[in-house]
C-alpha cells in the first residue's frame, strides 16, 4: 500500500534544499538539489515509520488514490 506524505522544502541561503514534514514528525532531510533532497526524504520517512511500526504507532498517512495531484517541478 502506498501512502502520501506531504513535504515542506525550502531553498536555504546555502543554496541547499531543506525538507520537513508535519506528516511525519522527526523528518528532516537536506541535500544540493531538489531530486537529491527528495530522495533523503523518502529514505528517512521510510525508516521513521519503521521505527513508528516497531513502537505499534500508526502513521497518519493517506493513502495513495488512483488519481491525485503531484507538481512537476522543471529546471530551466
Amino acid at each position: 500500500m502506498e501512502q502520501i506524505a506531504n513535504l515542506h522544502i525550502e531553498k536555504l541561503p546555502e543554496g541547499l534544499y531543506l525538507a520537513t514534514s508535519d506528516d511525519i514528525p522527526g523528518l528532516v532531510a537536506q541535500g544540493r538539489t531538489i531530486t537529491e533532497t527528495l530522495e533523503i526524504a523518502r529514505d528517512v520517512a521510510k525508516k521513521l515509520l519503521e521505527a513508528q511500526a516497531e513502537r505499534h504507532q500508526q502513521p497518519r498517512l493517506v493513502s495513495a488514490k488512483d488519481s491525485f495531484d503531484y507538481p512537476l517541478i522543471l529546471g530551466t
